[in-house]
């Protein structure tokens, strides 16, 4: 019970559109209840000190919708509660094949009699509106009265986390009572938020085994409809209650209440027809096909294999393809970040949905296509050019009222460009680049050539921006920033040649193209001669450095216990932003670069952040050093599992969960694909004595196995035409169905000592 909020995050279920956090069937004791909605939320003013001009006024925070989910129980008029009692046995297992969450409990009231509790819980991958639950209870020896409440409740209690910046802004009772009703064993509510204009509507329908002296009963509140069961137990008996739930929301003036109501009721409803067992199977179908391509298999490391397996689960979970959803940072796992979406999503997600499973991707990058209008609109407000996308948003809007790290964080825009282009060159996607596609990188270009500008020499500089490192802003040409808008420009006009009815609808000219071309070729790139390293900005390697002999282990995460305006004129990074460039930007930087800027960043970099530790890692594999690279490979895969960062109760970090498979594909694979093609450059730890992993490209499945002496490429479900070109190691090989092809694993290089962290900053050996 001790880490009951964690366990809530962790063994939580969605399916993109649906998210049940995994508070006990009972619902309480509790650590945060939660039970989502994509995209529903509610809103409230941002108030400032003092206020300035285009300062967003509202923020959008995610709110529960009705919670489907609870079933609670009293026996002999002794309510369940495992903080009370005693608790003989108490197991929840997370089945990643099965794509449900399974508990069984026994427990013995104060008065001393005894029931076991069984629950299965799943949230439908296949049908979007649907999640259910299969509960049971019966006694352990002698005959117990009982009585069982199956709820489906509206404004559960939110406890409130304060402290924190990255906890959520709560309201409590978000929800507004519009319309219920109860038929049979089944009801249905309908609620409205107060100003975010949403309409929610939630139904349950009930199939119930019981001893035939069982009395039945419904209720119906405003916020609550209760199906309850009152009877004795004897020994071989049991209630067994199976809820089907739909969810649904739309705009206030939209779909009418009671056309909701009738949608959700439908919808549960047909769930109830087709049974339990039938979720279970779709479930596991659903699942084994995404499973072919997602699965890691990391022999010598079973816990790490787990991890990353975890992991892909929670991020195959997030996404849905038939809608154009987002995947916020949190996913639908918690309230963290208000539930907002950040450029989490694009850096790090996407990447590795566009491999695993591109439609995804693809309905996440329609999501913010859908908002350009907002955009558009954020950028006039702001006096630039083309397209500004939020730091943070759940409604498209702007949502971050700290301008330094959030309106100045404009690299956003190059991370939904670089997304755009990853998807398109690994799916060969020629009509989403046409429908969505070219329009997002022609609006993201002419914000860059808009905001820059050319000095008297001809160098093109992007001046008072924010860097994914949160501890420095409003710098001058950051390198992560500058190499990602030259990636941007040039696909743009790439896109505006290839797509030329987009660009002619949205009066591109040729002259407009030649001018992203020329900026993207004059882009600055900082670089300090003296040390022989990049500068992250300029002037960043000039700066005094950071004082960590005076640093103690509870001085960390530094934002909580030093002012910014320490932070800001420092040389102490949150989290990698150089390095990320050089993971992003490969071809811009040679292997002796990669290996002194390495060195130079680890030794000023504090890991305050759960982007950091998967891009590290990546580079440090890349110039050789193996045993650190593997340890921060366990961070990151091991961040919420081991609730490394303090932060699981608020919800999972998905970034970093994305960010296992990355080292896994990037760091011991080599994968690079910043050129549109397949590059890989493979080399294994120690610990790691065999490595397999598959990726989508151009519709093939691509299986990877790495061994200490070989690698190994083959398109396991190839017919003897499918052909995949792919680099390894510099040489360019072929493979198709029928041939497979191996190559040796070239000697490892040596690096030379392994570089220093901050003093106690290291990643825990394995």
């Amino acid at each position: 019970m001790d880490r009951l909020d964690e366990t809530e995050s962790v063994f939580a279920l969605a399916n993109g559109w649906v998210g049940w956090r995994a508070t006990l069937d009972e619902g309480e004791p509790y650590g945060m209840p939660g039970s989502y909605l994509n995209g529903f939320h509610e809103q409230h003013e941002l108030t400032y000190p003092e206020d300035g001009y285009a300062f967003p006024e509202r923020s959008d925070t995610v709110i529960s919708a009705p919670n489907a989910a609870l079933v609670r129980l009293w026996v002999d008029g002794e309510r369940l509660d495992l903080s009370t009692g005693t608790v003989r046995r108490h197991h929840r297992e997370l089945d990643l094949r099965a794509g449900v969450l399974r508990r069984e409990t026994e427990w013995i009231s104060p008065g001393g009699r005894g029931v076991r509790i069984r629950s299965t819980r799943l949230v439908s991958l296949p049908r979007r509106p649907v999640a259910a639950v299969d509960w049971a209870v019966e006694p352990l020896d002698g005959p117990v009265r009982v009585r069982v409440c199956a709820d489906l409740l509206a404004n559960e209690r939110v406890p409130e986390r304060s402290g924190d910046p990255r906890a959520a802004s709560v309201i409590q009772d978000p929800l507004t009572a519009e319309t219920g009703r109860h038929d049979g064993l089944d009801g249905v509510l309908v609620h409205r938020t107060g100003r975010s204009g949403q309409r929610v509507a939630v139904a349950v329908a009930h199939r119930v085994e019981k001893p035939d002296a069982t009395a039945t009963a419904t209720e119906l509140t405003d916020d609550r409809f209760r199906l309850a069961l009152d009877g004795t137990l004897r020994p071989g008996e049991r209630i067994r209650v199976t809820k089907f739930a739909a969810y649904e929301c739309a705009p206030v003036d939209g779909t009418p209440a009671d056309d909701l109501a009738d949608l959700v009721v439908a919808e549960a409803e047909a769930a109830r027809a087709d049974g339990f067992d039938a979720l279970l199977d779709a479930q596991r179908a659903a699942l084994d096909a995404a499973w072919a391509t997602a699965d890691v298999e990391l022999d010598g490391d079973p816990e790490l294999e787990q991890a990353v397996r975890f992991g892909v689960f929670h991020l195959l979970q997030a996404g849905r393809a038939d809608a154009d959803h987002t995947i916020p940072a949190k996913g639908l796992t918690g309230n963290g970040y208000d539930g907002h979406v950040l450029w989490d999503t694009e850096g790090y997600v996407l990447p590795v949905l566009t491999y695993l499973a591109p439609e995804l991707a693809r309905s996440a990058l329609r999501w913010r296509h859908a908002h350009l209008p907002e955009a558009r609109e954020r950028a006039a407000e702001l006096r630039l050019t083309g397209a500004t996308f939020p730091w943070r948003t759940l409604s498209g809007r702007e949502c971050s009222g700290y301008w330094p790290a959030g309106s100045a964080g404009l690299h956003v825009n190059a991370d939904i460009a670089d997304a755009v282009l990853r998807y398109v060159a690994a799916t060969g996607d020629t009509a989403f680049l046409a429908g969505c596609g070219a329009e997002l990188l022609i609006e993201t270009a002419r914000l860059w050539h808009g905001y820059g500008h050319f000095d008297d020499a001809g160098v093109f500089h992007l001046t008072g921006v924010t860097g994914p490192d949160e501890y420095s802003a409003l710098v001058d040409d950051n390198v992560f920033t500058n190499l990602m808008a030259r990636r941007n420009l040039r696909g743009a006009a790439d896109a505006a040649q290839s797509c030329p009815e987009v660009a002619a609808r949205l009066g591109v000219e040729p002259a407009e193209v030649a001018g992203w071309r020329a900026a993207a070729d004059a882009v600055h790139v900082p670089y300090d001669r003296k040390r022989g390293v990049h500068a992250q900005s300029a002037g960043f390697t000039d700066r005094p450095e950071w004082d960590f002999a005076g640093t103690d282990a509870d001085d960390y995460p530094l934002l909580l216990h030093f002012p910014y305006l320490e932070l800001y004129r420092k040389q102490v990074v949150k989290q990698a932003d150089l390095v990320l460039a050089m993971l992003r930007s490969p071809s811009d930087f040679t292997a002796d670069e990669k290996a002194r800027n390495v060195a130079y960043y680890e030794a000023r970099t504090v890991r305050d952040s759960s982007l950091s530790a998967s891009a590290q890692a990546i580079l440090a594999a890349e110039v050789g050093h193996l045993d650190l690279a593997y340890d921060l490979f366990a961070e990151t895969a091991l961040q919420d599992l081991a609730d490394l960062g303090d932060k699981t109760a608020d919800g999972l970090h998905l970034a970093s969960l994305a960010g296992a498979w990355l080292v896994v594909a990037q760091g011991f694979g080599g994968l690079r694909d910043d050129r549109g093609v397949l590059s890989f450059e493979p080399r294994l730890p120690r610990r790691i004595t065999r490595l397999a992993f598959h990726l989508r490209w151009h519709g093939h499945r691509l299986r990877v196995t790495l061994t200490p002496d070989e690698a190994r490429y083959e398109l396991p479900d190839a017919t003897g035409d499918d052909t995949v070109e792919l680099w390894h190691h510099g040489e360019q090989l072929r493979v198709t169905g029928d041939s497979p092809v191996a190559r040796p694993m070239p000697p490892l290089p040596t690096p030379g000592p392994e570089p220093a962290s901050p003093p106690g900053r290291r990643p825990a050996r394995r």
